[in-house]
């Protein structure tokens, strides 16, 4: 009796796991403009578990999950017709633009995909996948085919609207309004240009130390002259770094500058030309170009110093970007409203049955 109960009990388990699986494989829209793509409830899970995991949020409403679905299936419509008219995207493209998220969003360099899988293997002990599949949800494929969807919809939505896009731009009166508005935020904290010289140790410390010198010893003698001979060198970003940098002195500290060294740049004076210094891996020394003292900014005082950018220009341009974006996205939106006409779009569930589908506890 017992071993029927624990049979009958194994049996719902797995007529419960089978209905699981099918109901995941459900359709709910079937986007036909060129060719057939369909949106299942796991290829929904999926979307909406990836948007939990950038947001941070614990579960989406059933409102929410019917706006992801309705972004998906426009989403493919446009892709679609922009295949239809001829726009593709390059697996070389895909590859870069992924390179670049992941500079960007790790400050780094990487020129390679391997370069990368070697960063997050020595970091983490995980391999590029594991990384991606845990922070995104998608496998590292999938994810690349999100990106490139997102890459074509973009591309295609700006072929349509580059004219009306470019013609989108700040005016002079929302760029005094801003300026206004955020008068305080436009200041000069005190900065110094100086021309840093770095050496790096490397294998050969003794050799590091004797060019530092050399090129000190020269600089010394001849300030202009040497500074002009030590920028335009062939091993200038080679063997020695050396070029002009304008700081605060939160830059100098960030740069891990000790709190009495930074307090003693400032304090120097225009033209001291600093000793040879040394670090664990490197010997330095700089000499004191430029002071700037610190200021608030008028609307038509440059951003920085020695830059050709006005406040006036820098709140142009980021009231434009913001402005462009704006009109992209609701030309990317009635572009997309227009392409989804029963002809193109076959919503397999609606009402109560795509409701009752998509009640469900999101993955996290």
């Amino acid at each position: 009796m017992k071993r029927l109960i624990v049979s009958a009990a194994l049996l719902l388990t797995m007529m419960v796991s089978v209905f699981a699986a099918s109901s995941e494989l459900t359709p709910l829209a079937v986007i036909k403009l060129n060719g057939n793509e369909t949106i299942t409830v796991r290829t929904l899970r999926e979307r909406v578990n990836f948007y939990l995991k950038q947001t941070g949020a614990k579960e989406m409403s059933l409102e929410q999950k019917k706006a992801i679905l309705d972004s998906m299936i426009y989403e493919k419509l446009v892709a679609q017709a922009a295949a239809r008219d001829g726009l593709a995207i390059t697996d070389s493209q895909v590859d870069q633009a992924f390179l670049n998220s992941m500079n960007q969003q790790f400050g780094q360099q990487f020129s390679t995909e391997s370069q990368l899988s070697d960063f997050f293997k020595k970091q983490t002990g995980k391999d590029l996948g594991s990384y991606i599949k845990e922070m995104t949800g998608f496998s590292l494929t999938d994810y690349k085919a999100y990106l490139k969807n997102q890459i074509l919809v973009q591309q295609y939505v700006y072929t349509k609207k580059q004219n009306e896009i470019k013609k989108v731009a700040a005016t002079d009166e929302e760029i005094r309004n801003a300026y206004a508005i955020n008068k305080s935020t436009f200041v000069w904290n005190d900065q110094i240009k100086l021309f840093l010289v770095i050496v790096p140790k490397e294998k050969d410390a003794a050799g590091a130390r004797k060019k530092a010198d050399k090129m000190l010893k020269d600089y010394n003698k001849k300030p202009a002259s040497a500074e002009e001979a030590i920028k335009t060198d062939k091993d200038n970003g080679k063997a020695y770094q050396a070029g002009y940098m304008i700081m605060t002195a939160t830059q100098a500290q960030q740069l891990g500058w000790a709190p009495e060294k930074v307090v003693e740049l400032f304090g120097r004076k225009k033209g001291y030309i600093s000793e040879l210094s040394e670090t664990d891996v490197d010997y330095q020394f700089y000499a004191v170009k430029e002071k700037f003292a610190a200021k608030m900014l008028s609307i038509d005082d440059v951003i920085q110093p020695e830059s050709t950018t006005t406040v006036y220009d820098y709140i142009k341009q980021n009231l434009t970007q913001q402005k462009q974006s704006a009109y992209f996205s609701q030309a990317a939106q009635d572009l997309s409203k227009s392409l989804d006409t029963k002809g193109n779009v076959d919503r397999k569930k609606e009402g109560a049955a795509l409701d009752k589908l998509l009640n469900w506890e999101s993955e996290s």
